[in-house]
């Protein structure tokens, strides 16, 4: 028969029984916690893919600065120092050379497809200058120019003709005004090929020499007389 000690003995062992820890294996144990934590509620503040990326892109800029301020003299103000002297000379060879300019295509011609007279590239061009077109003004006053000697004959009607070209075989005949010619012609080139910009005082420099090669004559008018008196 069992007495009251007997019976709280027998308390404290299944007591002591239930806090024994169970024996679980590793493998089992292990899917276990893998099927826990494969359910999505877990995953809800996951990053996804490009926050993914951007963190190992940042990581990897990251390394790079420290590697390269690692091998920099100096180290990372070393690194400072010489990124700003980079700075510092691209903003030198900006402002000396200032905004780089497509470079300028080849010479075309100078008329385009539209055939007019002197008097009505001359309109066109006071047109222009009315409204402070002047890359336009200066564009339509060199075509009436052209357009002008070929009236008179002093120039061959040629197409395909470029303002350089015009301007070299005017020249040859009226020397007087072969340097202000080629001039003409090169401003034509930069406003028209060029991509710069024509103002109101070529355009008015371009008219004057248009009004005074009305009023010349070609060496070849004298050159034909005096051989035909001789």
């Amino acid at each position: 028969m069992t007495g009251a000690g007997g019976t709280t003995a027998a308390v404290r062992l299944i007591r002591a029984g239930e806090d024994i820890p169970v024996d679980t294996s590793r493998v089992p144990a292990r899917e276990a916690a893998r099927d826990e934590l494969s359910d999505p509620m877990y995953h809800e503040h996951d990053p996804n893919l490009l926050e993914r990326g951007l963190d190992r892109f940042w990581d990897w800029i990251g390394d790079l600065f420290a590697g390269a301020a690692d091998a920099a003299p100096g180290g990372p103000l070393g690194l400072v120092v010489l990124a700003l002297a980079v700075v510092g000379l691209g903003a030198a060879l900006w402002w000396r050379l200032g905004t780089p300019r497509h470079a300028p295509r080849s010479p075309e011609t100078l008329f385009d497809s539209t055939t007019r007279s002197a008097a009505g590239h001359r309109t066109a061009a006071a047109a222009h200058a009315e409204a402070r077109r002047w890359t336009a003004a200066v564009q339509e006053r060199m075509r009436a120019l052209v357009r002008s000697l070929e009236d008179r004959a002093v120039l061959d009607p040629r197409p395909g003709r470029t303002a350089d070209e015009a301007a070299a075989e005017a020249g040859r005949l009226m020397p007087a005004h072969a340097d202000r010619l080629r001039a003409a012609a090169r401003v034509f080139d930069d406003v028209t090929y060029g991509g710069r910009t024509a103002d109101e005082a070529a355009y008015l420099t371009l008219c004057t020499l248009d009004l005074e090669l009305e009023a010349a004559k070609p060496l070849l008018t004298s050159g034909a007389a005096r051989g035909g008196a001789g």
